[in-house]
């Protein structure tokens, strides 16, 4: 992990490392908060966390009974 400095220079050495050290740090690409937890939400949904939508049930269920009806209605 982190590694204790062993250095002959002096402090404004030291200093000019860390200055150069903070300038590569990587930002981060959510500007909130929100954004991170909907790209997390996304994320599980897209991997499945949250099962699957029953909304294909219905229009599954949908048709069969409006097919039905549709044959009840002309045999009748």
């Amino acid at each position: 992990m982190w590694q204790m400095r062993v250095s002959s220079g002096t402090n404004a050495d030291l200093l000019n490392l860390d200055a150069q050290r903070a300038g590569t740090a990587l930002a981060c690409v959510f500007s909130s908060s929100d954004e991170f937890e909907e790209a997390v939400i996304r994320a599980r949904r897209a991997a499945g966390a949250y099962g699957r939508s029953h909304a294909h049930r219905r229009v599954y269920w949908g048709c069969a009974i409006g097919a039905l009806i549709v044959v009840l209605v002309t045999v009748l």
